[in-house]
């Protein structure tokens, strides 16, 4: 405890970014600090898992250092460790978990594995302080694309997700081919507030009536075989439509679902989640289908959208509270379910 309320060290190693945050009774965030690796991984044009595990070996013990200096907190006010322990690169798991055991057994501190999912989720209690469940969750990342009811704080319930790439991984790919690079999403975004939309008709792929599962794999052969045929046919590529009109067929159906399942779900707010959630033109569509329907948008800043300790601490807070603890033979679990 310090000045009466109750601290949380969250850690977080899933992929590529060490970070470590420190909050106050779960909602308040005193830091934030947040190791990145993305120079390193652009020159591979994508996340190499054996360098990710070296840095986080590297830089876990400085970024915990930071998080708890940035806070003026000593590890002695400490009252809860959170960290993830899934899903994600397994190597990268492993530090974040042995490095938070260490410390959990060295200072007689209590444990909280997170679920990495479940922590993106949180991340909007940080911003919204009025924010309870009831309430639907549309999770978006480089690795993920869900849909999640959440009835508790410790309730979620999984209600769609992708069958094969997900919509930042569709984005990585697509942003490599037209000569953009890594990180592709940021990269689709920015060039795509240059371009036309409505360029290339790329399908948008719904599968079932009432599914809120996605896939994004054909639309990604689509443009790769559109880009190949107007390179074949010495056509010059306009790299600013194309990001637009791929991006747009992707947001496209993510804010079509994702306010389909609120609607369905009786949902009258609606949580955006993950690293691709910080995209301007999903934000933008989502508001405006959301309106429509009398549904309240609330999306964490940018910082709390990526990968960050500050949604671990703030999960396994909740988690805590609700009697959760977990022991030493706490183990990474890569391919951890909802």
């Amino acid at each position: 405890m310090k000045n009466g309320k109750f601290i949380t060290l969250g850690i977080e190693t899933s992929c590529d970014e060490t970070a470590a945050a420190i909050t106050a009774d779960g909602r308040q965030l005193l830091s934030n600090a947040i190791n990145s690796q993305i120079d390193i991984h652009t020159e591979f044009g994508g996340v190499v898992p054996e360098i990710a595990s070296r840095k986080h070996l590297e830089n876990i013990n400085s970024t915990i250092d930071k998080a708890l200096k940035d806070a003026d907190v000593d590890i002695e006010d400490v009252d809860l460790i959170g960290v993830t322990y899934g899903p994600g690169l397994v190597g990268a798991l492993i530090i974040g978990v042995a490095a938070a055991k260490s410390i959990a057994y060295a200072c007689d501190i209590p444990l909280v594995g997170v679920n990495h999912m479940h922590g993106h989720i949180a991340a909007a209690y940080l911003e919204h302080p009025d924010l309870e469940p009831p309430f639907m969750a549309l999770v978006v990342s480089g690795g993920h694309t869900n849909i999640v009811n959440v009835p508790a704080y410790n309730m979620c319930e999984k209600l769609g997700e992708t069958r094969d790439d997900a919509a930042g991984e569709a984005f990585d790919k697509i942003a490599r081919v037209i000569g953009l690079g890594y990180p592709g999403g940021p990269k689709i975004d920015r060039a795509a507030r240059e371009g036309n939309k409505e360029a290339v008709a790329f399908k948008r792929v719904y599968l079932e009536p009432d599914s809120f599962d996605f896939s994004f794999s054909g639309l990604k052969t689509q443009a790769l075989n559109y880009l190949n045929s107007e390179r074949q046919s010495g056509r010059k590529i306009n790299v600013s439509d194309i990001a637009a009109s791929f991006q747009e067929a992707v947001v496209e159906v993510v804010a079509d679902k994702a306010i389909a399942a609120a609607v369905k779900y009786n949902q009258n707010r609606l949580v955006m989640a993950g690293g691709v959630a910080s995209n301007t033109r999903l934000r933008e569509l989502i508001a405006l289908k959301a309106a429509k329907h009398d549904i309240e948008v609330l999306k964490p800043s940018s910082i709390l959208c990526t990968d960050n300790g500050a949604m671990i601490a703030t999960a396994a807070y909740y988690a805590y509270m609700d009697g959760d603890r977990a022991g030493f033979d706490l183990e990474a679990d890569p391919a951890l379910q909802f």
